[in-house]
This record gives C-alpha cells, structure tokens and sequence, in this order.
C-alpha cells in the first residue's frame, strides 16, 4: 500500500498513472521548470517513464513523488518526495510549487513530512537534498529543514548546492 501522508494544512498522496497530465503540466510550468528542468519543456513520454519509476519506487521501496494537495479544499499545489540524482548512494529530497502556492511555508511542510517518514519508516540516516545555487528559496527550504550546506559543486555544467540532514 502507498504511504498518504499529512499535516497539519497539507495531504500528500502518491503520484499514479492516471496523474501523467498534472504531472506533465507541473514539469512544464515555466516557474517550476526554470531549475529543475533548466527552463527545458520535457516531452509528455519523459513524464510518463517518470510516473513508470516511480510506481517501481513505490512498490518496492516505498518511496517516490507525491502530490501535494491543501487538506481544505483538495487543491493540488505541487510535489514533494525522494529521487535518485547524480549517483548518490540513496534518493534525495525533492520539492516543488506552483507559482501559486509558493511564499506561505508548504514546501517546508510537506518536506518535513518526507523527512519524518525517510527516517522514521524507511530507516534512513540521512538525506541530502541539491539545489541550483541561484535557487534561493529552494535553498531556504533547506535551511529551515535544519539541513546544512555540504558543499557547491558543477553537476549537469551548472553550480549545484547540496545540503545534508542527519537523523537525530
């Protein structure tokens, strides 16, 4: 069974199959595509190999991409969760918004829930998550997570931040 998360204001639930559109328009937003795409327009079929994975990633590891939704009115604002990035050892966090939700605190909410739960029910010691360097509010979201700055590195030709959390 797929893990739903909550918190106080937010319902993360597992990205299926049936999410490829809104998954697709995420991913080509040009706010959330300017740093975790390079500004690039993905084609549909990426964004379908990357639901495929990620019901992989559920199924056998229990982790993957949720969708954020507001616990009020169900409104879909983003996503949160753990993905593989430049040959690290265990996934990373990852996080993002629609320009929309941006500004009132839930990409620190919703990563809090990804934290919590990598460490308390997937065993986790850590995680790490990376960030353009220009990604200021990525970079933030870090911060306020109690992750600290690691070290800046050239990933894909451009400055990478990345950021580390020890389990408590």
């Amino acid at each position: 069974m797929k893990p739903v998360l909550l918190t106080s204001r937010l319902r993360l639930i597992p990205f299926s199959q049936s999410d490829q559109d809104l998954l697709h328009q995420t991913f080509t937003d040009l706010f959330v595509r300017k740093f975790l795409w390079d500004d690039e327009i993905i084609p549909e079929s990426q964004t379908r190999e990357i639901l495929e994975q990620n019901e992989q990633h559920f199924q056998n590891d229990h982790w993957g991409l949720w969708k954020i939704a507001q616990k009020t009115d169900e409104v879909y604002i983003g996503f949160a969760g753990l993905w593989y990035f430049f040959e690290e050892d265990q996934p990373q966090l990852l996080y993002g918004l629609l320009p929309t939700a941006t500004g009132q605190g839930y990409a620190t909410e919703a990563s809090r829930a990804i934290v919590h739960y990598a460490f308390q029910e997937l065993g986790f010691s850590y995680l790490i998550a990376s960030c353009d360097v220009p990604h200021t509010a990525s970079r933030k979201v870090a911060e306020r997570l109690g992750m600290q700055f690691v070290e800046e590195r050239t990933e894909q030709d451009k400055p990478t931040a990345f950021y580390r959390l020890e389990k408590a």
